[in-house]
């Protein structure tokens, strides 16, 4: 197969891992960042190329990077104190109960 002559190419062999879609005669490969798009570019003719010879029919292949949502990292105490809180309201409680600094 095409990926595992690539095995050697780390970025090339993950890239090709990828979840995808087809469609008729396309192919919609799911991308994480557009530094991805130029990897898919460099291979792109290379890969159509194969799959044309080993399928016997037109072939169209695509990029699209997917939109992800980056999650906030949480760093100091108040943050971790403010995240456990919106999950469990009984820490508010238990916080003012005891009279406790988040912040120490």
């Amino acid at each position: 197969m095409y990926t595992e002559s690539k095995k050697t190419q780390v970025a090339e062999y993950s890239l090709l891992q990828r979840h995808f879609e087809v469609n008729d005669q396309a192919i919609r490969l799911h991308l994480t960042n557009p530094v991805e798009e130029t990897l898919l570019a460099s291979i792109k003719t290379e890969l159509v190329t194969f799959l044309r010879e080993r399928l016997q029919c037109e072939i169209l292949l695509e990029g699209v990077v997917l939109k992800t949502e980056s999650k906030k990292m949480i760093y100091t105490n108040k943050e971790k104190f403010d995240h456990l809180a919106g999950k469990h309201p009984a820490i508010l409680d238990l916080k003012e109960r005891l009279g406790l600094d988040t912040d120490y």
